[in-house]
């Protein structure tokens, strides 16, 4: 039991690391409970279709994913604390008028809100690169994975119940806002850790500024093929949880449809333990050709029962949670300290855009199908993209010394 937690004792033991991953688990969780509490807002207080709601929704991953690379660009040049001055002001005063408007201007607005949203997903990441050493990252990584699967199965279910105890979704609204400017609190301290002109710990401290390469040397084919795997994780993920409701409402037990994803849940937690603590961690594409592997057979298992769902979903789940911190270990590795903020948000586009497509193809593909050919097709194109990957091999001659191998073909 020792040597199992022993490496996420050597994380806790880096200065400023507990307060790292405190904020970490703590910023999240607002950030993961805005796209319920606009599809409740739309639903509830404005009366409109689920159709209406999810229109709402994409206009706010829309702008999150065009927004994350123009902000984390802005975070290299300027610092973290100005774009969060600028990205706090912005998207809480979102919050303070969206349950006002129009739905026409909501929608508008929506998109201008998710453009400017406080980069907290990409920002934990840039900083667990900066202050964690090289060889710890997968065990960070591991543990900030870990911290999403908490504050996703918290935030969504918070203002569910916040929302149907009050039966409008205007406080929570209101509410949300404070908690926007409470996370800018919380991530201000953490500028200090990308302000450094070293910009890591790999690097001798120094007054000398960060040498800033050009585009070109780390925005390269491997690189591409890592973000490329990014989407397809998140395709994967949002496909099969779409695909389970659709399983049981098939079923007509589409009240263990929580439960089933709890499971699920729970078992990418277990993956993102021991992807921390084993000394033989799987490449990059390795964990995503088992993850869409895994995922295509559980409509066949999953027809015979919730029961059996659950069970069909806990080997494909112990890999979520292993493959999303892969792919955040390899983007660090891959790209120069001058340009993680703005990689880092390439990876935050790169999911949010997977996200986005992952539910609504599988739905399309249930609706003309059935739910079974949900988790196949998702996890089909997962388990193309994971073989690209498995099958590229970069040009080592064409490397630059300063920006470490792309981890699809060595470390990932």
């Amino acid at each position: 039991m020792h040597r199992l937690f022993a490496p996420y004792r050597s994380i806790f033991a880096i200065p400023g690391s507990r307060a790292l991953f405190a904020v970490a688990f703590l910023a999240r969780i607002p950030a993961t409970a805005k796209g319920m509490l606009l599809t409740l807002h739309v639903v509830l207080d404005q009366h409109r279709s689920y159709g209406a709601a999810g229109l709402a929704t994409m206009a706010l991953t829309l702008g999150f994913a065009l927004g994350s690379p123009l902000v984390g660009r802005l975070v290299d040049r300027h610092g973290l604390r100005p774009v969060l001055l600028v990205t706090g002001a912005a998207e809480s005063l979102y919050w303070v008028s969206a349950p006002f408007l129009p739905y026409p201007a909501l929608l508008a607005a929506t998109l201008l809100g998710g453009l400017l949203a406080v980069p907290v997903f990409p920002a934990i990441r840039q900083v667990v690169a900066s202050q964690v050493p090289t060889e710890q990252r997968r065990q960070a990584f591991a543990l900030d994975s870990m911290l999403v699967e908490m504050a996703y199965m918290i935030g969504p279910a918070v203002a569910v119940l916040a929302v149907t105890g009050l039966q409008t979704a205007v406080p929570s609204m209101l509410g949300l806002s404070a908690l926007t400017l409470g996370a800018v609190a919380g991530l201000w301290p953490l500028g200090r850790v990308l302000r450094r002109k070293d910009a890591g710990p790999d690097a001798a401290a120094s007054d000398a500024p960060a040498e800033k390469l050009p585009r070109g040397t780390w925005f390269n084919p491997g690189l591409l093929l890592v973000l490329g795997v990014c989407m397809s994780a998140n395709l994967v993920l949002s496909g099969t949880e779409v695909s389970v409701v659709a399983t049981l409402r098939s079923l007509g037990q589409t009240q263990w449809a929580g439960v089933t994803i709890i499971a699920w849940c729970l078992a990418s937690l277990v993956g993102g333990f021991w992807h921390g603590s084993t000394a033989r961690p799987r490449r990059l594409p390795v964990l995503m050709l088992l993850l869409g592997l895994l995922t295509i057979p559980v409509g066949v298992i999953g027809a015979l029962g919730w029961q059996w769902t659950c069970l069909a979903m806990i080997p494909a789940g112990f890999l979520c949670a292993p493959t999303i911190a892969s792919t955040a270990e390899a983007i660090s590795k891959a790209v120069p300290a001058s340009a993680r903020g703005q990689a880092m948000g390439l990876q935050a586009a790169a999911l949010t855009l997977g996200g986005s497509l992952g539910a609504p193809l599988a739905g399309s593909v249930i609706d003309h199908a059935s739910p079974v050919w949900g988790f196949a097709v998702a996890g089909a194109i997962g388990t193309v993209l994971a073989a690209l990957a498995v099958a590229y091999r970069p040009k080592r001659a064409a490397r630059v010394v300063a920006v470490e191998p792309v981890a699809v073909a060595d470390a990932a």
